[in-house]
């Protein structure tokens, strides 16, 4: 499903990855870890197509397309969905309106009409009710307001409602109670199927006790320094990071 070969990537003309190989396949779970500044949220950001990161050598592949010259919207319509650390507010935009326009826009870049309303309404009560969220939290605007388990829960609702074919999420753990956590994990393994993949990026072990990777590579100084199996996850919760600068090359 996803190829990435030999990325470099630059923001501000300061390089951040330094020559990433990465293969994803359907129906597998990867988890990015690695310390503050290793390059995981560039990693994410590149693959999504933020304009900001300047692609200086490699390629991102999706099913065989080379997506250097695709915007963030055509990668999103692709299947491309990424959750951010830090979601944004929008003041008078509810959540369900959100959707409903984001699912809307998807269906008309594949030549589609927009979703009947009642086969909307039914699509929202089935994942809401899946990530054990109140219906009246979807009338609320997006993330105003919201609690940072709650905008993280807002997240996956969308990647539940939008169902992409890779789902890219960015430190969803971060600053969640244990309850959030399980809820939003939950969700994650619910719509895992042998169709779509999900690249974890985390700092902790912990969500990989609920969201169980099929490969766990560790990423430092903008290149993958070590890869291997769940029991990855483990090790580095025992000892760190300072263990693999040595395998990392400069």
């Amino acid at each position: 499903m996803l190829q990435i070969k030999n990325l470099h990537a630059s923001v501000e003309d300061k390089e951040i990855l330094r020559g990433i190989n990465l293969e994803v396949k359907a129906g597998e779970v990867h988890a990015i870890m690695g310390p503050n500044g290793s390059g995981k949220s560039t990693l994410s950001s590149v693959i999504a197509g933020k304009e900001e990161f300047e692609v200086t050598e490699g390629q991102v592949i999706l099913d065989g397309e080379d997506l250097e010259d695709i915007s963030p919207e055509e990668r999103a319509h692709k299947g491309i969905f990424l959750s951010f650390q830090y979601p944004v507010e929008i003041p008078g935009v509810s959540v369900t309106n959100f959707m409903k326009t984001a699912i809307n826009e998807g269906r008309k870049a594949k030549g589609l009409e927009d979703m009947p309303a009642k086969d909307m309404l039914k699509l929202i009560r089935e994942k809401s009710e899946m990530l054990e969220i109140d219906r009246k939290f979807l009338s609320r605007s997006l993330n105003e307001g919201f609690s940072g388990g709650e905008k993280k829960r807002n997240e996956i609702f969308q990647m539940a409602m939008l169902e992409p074919k890779l789902a890219i999420l960015d430190e969803t753990d971060s600053g969640l109670d244990i309850d959030a956590l399980r809820i939003v994990s939950n969700g994650v393994n619910k719509l895992r199927s042998k169709d779509n993949a999900v690249i974890v990026i985390t700092h902790y072990q912990r969500l990989l006790e609920y969201i169980v990777p099929d490969f766990v590579h560790v990423l430092h100084n903008g290149k993958i320094v070590k890869s291997g199996g769940k029991e990855l996850a483990l090790e580095l919760e025992e000892k760190g990071y300072d263990w693999l600068k040595n395998e990392a090359t400069v």
